[in-house]
């Protein structure tokens, strides 16, 4: 692995933050709120760091090449640099501590929605902004958001995007990478502006509207306000909310898609089709259980049941509605959604859909084997038959994903948590969803766990970001040996 690249780019990737960091210092300069001088002083320091690991490193765009090795330690070196770097304005504010800052960060940045903070609207708006913002730098992806709006990276661009983007196909929508790149930042920017014009019509101010607009969109989760969505108690901005996660929930290729060839693109779709089946499914076995149990009217059903749903399938963790009170079946309907997540190429985390579907399909096919045992049958997606390695490839990623929900969770009981609440912390930092249940639940917060379980949840947040296998690699040793050739 050529060290000198990987350096040349994270120092990169440090301008690339500062630029992004300058916004919320055009903020407290707005508001003259106290996160100004915290906020310069964490924008000179990104800049400082940049500059050593940009003079620490070499990379000529017409002789470098950027390998898959170079690739894999760049993307992942760049979430756990820049959410060190992320955290600074918490501990310089004395927000929270260290442990606790790279755990807010890292939390935002891979868009899981968890937080250590015990009084949110305590903070600075420019922190607040910061904060959202965060969501919005790593939801689409840091690494997309960077070859997209800097000069490409010679043909080494594909290493970095494909290292970084989720589910288990790798089809580019235009030729070129950068443009493929440009193309999912230009739908990001619009669905984020969007929505952030439709909640500035229903009353909320444009501060609110646009970072929670960032939160949404992303599918993060961070409110300004401690009891999240709720604070606004309004119906009307709950839906808006709403649909824009489900929206943001979906593949982005469909959308480029169906500006070509129209809105059939997505029925088209198997998993599009499965995500919306789940999706209302859920929603109405929790609005039947809800209203039958805690007698709510259908409407306050549907509400509270949709927002909680889409929040949770889209990896969100908004809360509208204190959930904890639900009854336990409704409570179990929402844990399903830990796993399945949303679509592939979408801003949301968990397993995703398509991988479940493919996981059914496969169900069926072993099943038709165990009858027929002559028969040769194959695995169809979206009218396409799938390769056996890829099939096989997904499997692994189910048996690799609950290992490390296994390993992740004793390591957090090693704290001194509780069993149930380290598996529930687990579950909801590596499916990327936030909030879990109990004291980590709708109203509860992360600042209780002590610093090594911070550490631990902070690693389960990026092995999710990442889909598990761009981390893991970097434990194996040949993954270092330089005469290896990837």
């Amino acid at each position: 692995m050529n060290v000198k690249i990987v350096n040349f780019l994270l120092g990169k990737m440090c301008y690339f933050l500062a630029g992004f960091m300058a916004l919320p210092v055009m903020v407290a300069v707005f508001y003259n709120d106290q996160g100004l001088k915290t906020l310069f002083i964490s924008l000179a320091l990104t800049i400082g760091v940049g500059y050593l690991f940009c003079a620490a490193g070499k990379f000529d765009p017409y002789h470098d090449l950027i390998t898959n090795r170079e690739g894999m330690a760049t993307v992942t070196f760049t979430w756990i640099l820049l959410a060190a770097l992320s955290a600074v304005p918490y501990v310089l504010y004395g927000a929270l501590d260290p442990f606790g800052a790279y755990f807010e960060s890292m939390s935002g940045l891979t868009t899981t929605g968890a937080t250590a903070l015990t009084d949110i609207e305590s903070l600075p708006k420019s922190i607040l902004f910061w904060r959202s913002l965060t969501h919005w730098i790593g939801g689409l992806g840091i690494i997309v958001i960077f070859i997209a709006l800097l000069p490409q990276i010679s043909g080494g661009a594909q290493h970095l995007f494909y290292a970084e983007t989720t589910g288990f196909t790798n089809d580019k929508l235009v030729p070129k990478m950068k443009n493929t790149a440009l193309v999912l930042f230009y739908i990001y920017v619009i669905l984020t502006l969007t929505e952030t014009i439709l909640l500035i019509f229903c009353g909320l101010s444009p501060y609110d509207a646009l970072t929670h607009s960032f939160s949404s969109i992303a599918t993060g989760g961070f409110s300004c306000y401690n009891d999240s969505v709720a604070h606004f108690q309004s119906a009307t901005v709950e839906m808006i909310i709403a649909v824009f996660m489900v929206l943001s929930g979906a593949n982005f290729s469909l959308y480029y898609t169906m500006m070509r060839t129209g809105i059939k693109t997505f029925w088209k779709d198997d998993e599009f089709r499965g995500y919306l089946l789940l999706t209302f499914g859920i929603t109405f076995l929790i609005m039947a259980n809800i209203c039958l149990v805690q007698g709510l009217s259908p409407w306050e059903g549907f509400r509270y049941s949709f927002f909680q749903v889409a929040s949770f399938i889209s990896t969100t963790g908004f809360v509208s509605y204190n959930y904890d009170l639900w009854p336990s079946f409704a409570k179990l309907c929402l844990c399903i959604l830990y796993f399945t997540g949303a679509c592939v190429g979408s801003t949301a985390g968990g397993i995703k859909v398509s991988r479940f579907v493919v996981l059914i399909k496969t169900i069926g096919v072993e099943m038709k084997r165990v009858l027929h045992h002559n028969m040769l049958y194959n695995v169809e997606y979206n009218k396409g038959i799938l390769p056996v390695f890829l099939v096989a490839s997904i499997s692994r990623f189910f048996v690799i994903y609950i290992a490390c929900m296994i390993i992740l969770s004793l390591a957090v009981a090693a704290t001194g948590v509780s069993p149930l609440e380290a598996i529930f912390g687990v579950a909801t930092c590596i499916s990327s969803i936030g909030p879990g249940f109990g004291p980590v639940g709708a109203v509860g917060n992360f600042n209780h766990i002590p610093a090594a379980g911070k550490a631990a949840l902070s690693v389960a947040m990026l092995l999710g970001r990442l889909e598990l296998f761009t981390v893991l690699v970097l434990l194996r040793k040949e993954f270092w040996q330089k005469t290896r050739n990837w």
